[in-house]
């Protein structure tokens, strides 16, 4: 199984798959990393299905999570079929759907108006986060949000090979063009750094892990999937419509965007005595 090794050459090739497969950047460098990760656990020796079934268990036994580890197998299953090597491939690891999330990782909607009063004196952060929880699009997708979409009050949202239109309420179009009316932007994307170029992921982050203190918010609920998962929870709670939601959200499945929607262990409680079947 010499011929099977995993060199920086093959790895090289599937990169350039990768990017003709137009990946986006962000899927490219977990693929990469991922295989390389795999390439280290090798550590040289023939690719066979019995090595990736113990890197499977190895990173088992070091605690990564189920989804962690089933994300991590998918990257290496790519590079697997663009390989020619279908017969390496392993079973995923198989994880019950929860009846509900826990409490001390879900941003409530009292917490998320806690942030907006904490970034009041930040203009931009506080537009960043009302953007995102009120229309329930990905961080990385802010860079569409540009002042000839806002004036339409629709935005072309393209992410993973798909595109879908998002319509913009009312009242957020018009804090949106004002504030690209007052930062001096005429045209092009609304969220820009100093220099005029589209914000990076990593400092909104950064931005939104400063306002919890200030917040009195746990670190551990704020970041910027939080808004969009507080968003789908309210969608739905509403509407009742999870296959409209999964089009709003841009999810393929609907098994997806049920993830999204799970209520608390406290909300889900609450609603099983509610059924007052324990006399």
């Amino acid at each position: 199984m010499r011929e099977r090794v995993l060199t920086e050459e093959r790895i090289g090739a599937f990169h350039e798959y990768l990017i003709l497969e137009e990946k986006s950047g962000a899927t490219v460098e977990k693929y990469l990393r991922d295989v390389r990760a795999f390439s280290a656990f090798a550590g040289g020796q023939g690719v066979t299905k019995e090595v990736v079934m113990a890197y499977k268990q190895d990173l088992l036994e070091k605690g990564y999570a189920i989804r962690s580890i089933n994300s991590m197998l998918a990257s290496i299953h790519s590079f697997l079929d663009h390989q020619g090597w279908q017969d390496c491939k392993v079973k995923s690891l198989k994880l019950q759907t929860p009846a509900y999330c826990a409490e001390e990782k879900e941003l409530t909607k009292a917490e998320y108006l806690r942030l907006l009063a904490a970034a009041k004196s930040q203009p931009q952060l506080r537009l960043i986060l009302e953007t995102i929880c009120g229309t329930g699009i990905r961080v990385s997708e802010l860079r569409f949000f540009t002042v000839e979409s806002v004036s339409r009050g629709e935005i072309s949202v393209r992410c993973k090979g798909k595109i879908r239109t998002i319509l913009l309420p009312g009242k957020l179009r018009g804090l949106l063009l004002a504030y690209a009316k007052k930062s001096g932007i005429r045209s092009g994307a609304i969220f820009v750094t100093r220099s005029g170029k589209p914000l990076n992921r990593s400092n909104i982050w950064a931005q939104m892990k400063a306002l919890c203190e200030k917040a009195r918010v746990k670190a551990s609920k704020v970041f910027p999937h939080n808004l969009r998962k507080l968003f789908a929870r309210t969608f739905y709670s509403i509407e009742k419509d999870i296959a409209k939601l999964a089009d709003i959200l841009g999810h393929s499945s609907i098994n997806t965007t049920r993830i999204y929607i799970m209520t608390t262990g406290v909300e889900h409680r609450r609603k099983i005595e509610g059924l007052g079947l324990v006399l």
